[in-house]
């Protein structure tokens, strides 16, 4: 007769070996895509910054230098969006010595609209070309990036293509935090069936850098149908699924690189700013709690107290919590070797998932206590 100790290790060991299969699976589809030699469409890249004196300069730079000169017809628009330091002057430097970069300045921010997306309309406005790249101004294009994230869009069936770029972390916190995207992303969206498929459900995107053509963007809504919306990205992804488009992910570890974040305060406050419209929403925090706790936390904390003798199992219960260890260990390495994660994101990832589970709780009780989203010196009522 199985107790609930019996019963766990079956629970755990199932929540374990979703992700591990998802995986697999997921990997076989989630690559980066042959660049194309010729043939290559015009490109507008758009970059909005506030407040960006520091970064700013590399990431236009980056966008410059991933393709000779010639090779791809480029306009650089960065948009300067009431920036209270040098960012718009080093643009203007740059844009001085080529003809490629622009610099624009944002309007007033309208009632009921949120910055980034704000800034992200005006600039699509702006661009001169009908391939449209939104990219942060914390990203780094790599030799031949944009000639591998357009290829993406135009080798795909999709009329929004995304990426992750490979996450540079640097602090503990950010080891812990930053790679976990690709772990959420890879170990529970099914991309076979995101491929094959338009349901909003099954949308899916990373605003650090994403390529769509102007006309289906138009007919998507455009930024102004997530105007209010912190999480933009993936708000955007599902709007162009509910006009009947498809949207995709590919491989970016060798497009491009980011460094979100620097301090503990920043990784924190940057991934519970969009919590309460993803995993930290009051239908998804339990469902997500559940699968990430179950699966990679506890198989390791019911393994030590099995191990200390704390209670007992059958045989086969005991096989498969074992199993389950495994199975959890078997994921967490692969994705730190596959992404260039380092070794360290491997043994501290449940710690990681600890916190990331912690970060979306801090996030709903903020939200249900009608505590407003501040960043970048502006606050939000989010409309979720």
């Amino acid at each position: 007769m199985w107790d609930f100790w019996d019963i766990m290790a079956v629970s755990i060991a199932v929540l374990a070996l979703l992700p591990a299969v998802m995986v697999v699976v997921n990997l076989l589809v989630y690559r980066k895509p042959e660049p194309l030699v010729t043939g290559l469409p015009a490109v507008s890249v758009l970059i909005p910054a506030r407040d960006e004196e520091g970064a700013i300069g590399a990431a236009v730079r980056s966008v410059l230098e991933s393709e000779s000169e010639g090779a791809i017809e480029l306009d650089v628009v960065v948009m300067d969006d009431s920036s209270s330091d040098r960012t718009a002057e080093v643009v203007r430097a740059i844009a001085e010595d080529d003809s490629r970069v622009r610099l624009v300045s944002a309007p007033a921010l309208p009632s009921g609209w949120f910055g980034k997306p704000h800034a992200c309309q005006r600039l699509a406005e702006a661009a001169q070309h009908d391939v449209l790249v939104w990219m942060d101004a914390d990203v780094r294009m790599e030799k031949g990036g944009l000639r591998g994230l357009v290829s993406g869009l135009e080798r795909s069936r999709a009329a929004l293509v995304s990426t992750v770029p490979r996450q540079v972390t640097g602090s503990v916190m950010e080891t812990l935090i930053v790679h976990q995207i690709l772990f959420v992303l890879l170990g529970y969206l099914p991309m076979f069936r995101m491929k094959r498929t338009a349901l909003p459900a099954y949308g899916a995107a990373c605003g650090q850098l994403m390529v769509a053509r102007r006309g289906d963007y138009v007919k998507a809504g455009g930024h102004e149908v997530v105007r209010d919306v912190m999480h933009e990205s993936l708000a955007l992804a599902r709007a162009f699924r509910r006009a009947g488009m498809i949207t995709d992910l590919i491989d970016g570890t060798g497009l491009a690189r980011c460094r979100m974040y620097t301090t503990a305060g920043q990784v924190w406050h940057g991934f519970a700013k969009n919590a309460h419209e993803g995993m930290g929403s009051p239908g998804a925090i339990v469902p997500w709690t559940v699968l990430l706790l179950g699966g990679q936390v506890l198989p390791w904390v019911m393994g030590l107290m099995w191990w200390r003798g704390w209670f007992e199992l059958t045989a086969v219960s005991g096989w498969l919590l074992t199993g389950g260890l495994v199975v959890a260990g078997f994921t967490t390495c692969l994705l730190s070797w596959r992404f260039k994660q380092g070794v360290l994101a491997a043994l501290l990832r449940p710690v990681g998932i600890t916190v990331l589970v912690l970060i979306q709780w801090s996030a709903l009780v903020r939200s249900l206590r009608g505590r407003p989203v501040t960043w970048r010196g502006r606050a939000y009522a989010s409309a979720g």
